[in-house]
């Protein structure tokens, strides 16, 4: 493989993060590329796996300059077919069995107590007064992770509008002074103004189009509060169910790279702490991994051929690769789980949440670097 040119200017480099722009084709999110790059499906053209260089640390090359013959052959996945979480822990009625069940979970999961008792609240709430809206308490979770990190960020652990505020959290049963800086009642004013539209969160289309309709923002900010709600919510439904693997490497390495949802792509990148803005897709896996205790080689081709295969679906943390095994990988994602995988896709793109597979692609298989 040829070396990666100088770094280009600054100008260059400052590249638009791109985000999805809504649902077409059966329900799927194409996320284009800047520069008229977009597809709506599997991006095919460009590279994004280079190999490291002995002795120093690649550097990005433009889009334009990179030669799909040497960088890769193919970009990754860039399609996210719009979908819910998947079906959590449910929470016990009475205030002693959902304390118990805030207990067993708040470490699991890095959420406090407290907090895990306001969102099972929000959703008991909600149960009886929108039964049809199927709110889940690990959607309020993704939502207070991407709002506040559980109320350790600020005093609106839902990041509620006042608009929302005013509406949904003037009167709340069971509580004389609703605050909105108090996870319970905060929970239930945001259940409300989620389930306001009169959206079925239990269903992917109704789940999406409630997440956009609750932050209320424009453009590339709101696509990645929406892509933090869904990963997150997506964690912590799979954790509910087994939160003994909370302390696995597969756990910690998934942690690590939901939280670098938004950073650019970069090739060659190794993210900010090795000097780039961003990561390319080998460069998120092994830096993730790395978190986690677990080395791993550098490129998406060498990482395949070093990991013991998945047979069947991969799980949460596992690596999902894609190219021929006959004669180059080129590109890897994390799985999270429902269908889904943390991505760096190409040049132009931010990263963040994708389909993992769909008809018509080369994933090739999947492969787990620890349990």
């Amino acid at each position: 493989m040829t070396e990666p040119e100088p770094a280009p200017s600054a100008s260059e480099t400052s590249r638009k993060k791109s985000w999805a722009h809504g649902v077409a084709m059966r329900g799927l999110v194409a996320l284009p590329l800047v520069a008229g790059l977009a597809t709506a499906g599997w991006l095919l053209a460009g590279g994004n796996d280079p190999a490291p260089m002995e002795g120093r640390q690649p550097v990005p090359v433009p889009a334009a300059k990179q030669d799909p013959a040497t960088v890769g052959g193919g970009a990754g996945p860039s399609v996210l077919e719009v979908s819910a979480p998947v079906k959590a822990q449910e929470t016990p009625k009475g205030a002693r069995p959902l304390e118990e069940w805030a207990g067993k979970l708040a470490g699991p999961l890095d959420i406090p107590a407290k907090s895990l008792i306001g969102y099972a609240n929000g959703e008991l709430a909600l149960r009886g007064e929108q039964p049809n809206c199927h709110l889940s308490w690990v959607t309020l979770a993704g939502i207070g992770a991407a709002s506040s990190n559980h109320g350790r960020g600020g005093e609106n652990p839902l990041g509620l509008s006042a608009q929302q505020w005013k509406k949904h959290g003037a009167s709340i049963p069971g509580i004389a002074k609703p605050a909105l800086a108090d996870p319970d009642s905060a929970s239930v004013a945001a259940g409300r103004a989620l389930c306001a539209s009169g959206a079925d969160l239990g269903g992917g289309n109704g789940w999406w189009k409630a997440i956009a309709g609750y932050q209320g923002g424009k453009g590339n900010e709101a696509e990645l509060f929406r892509q933090r709600v869904l990963g997150n919510a997506q964690l912590y439904a799979t954790l509910s169910l087994d939160p003994a693997r909370s302390a696995s490497p597969a756990v910690k390495a998934t942690r690590f790279a939901l939280g670098q949802l938004g950073l650019p792509y970069v090739w060659g990148g190794n993210g900010p702490e090795a000097g780039a803005a961003g990561f390319d897709c080998s460069g998120l896996t092994k830096a993730s991994y790395d978190e986690a205790g677990v080395s791993l080689p550098r490129t998406a081709d060498s990482q395949f051929r070093a990991l013991p295969q998945v047979a069947g679906e991969p799980k949460l943390g596992d690596l999902v690769f894609y190219g021929n095994p006959a004669t180059r990988i080129h590109h890897v994602g994390m799985y999270l789980g429902n269908g889904l995988m943390i991505n760096a896709p190409t040049e132009g793109q931010a990263i963040q949440i994708h389909t993992y597979h769909s008809k018509g692609d080369d994933y090739t298989g999947a492969g787990r670097p620890a349990a």
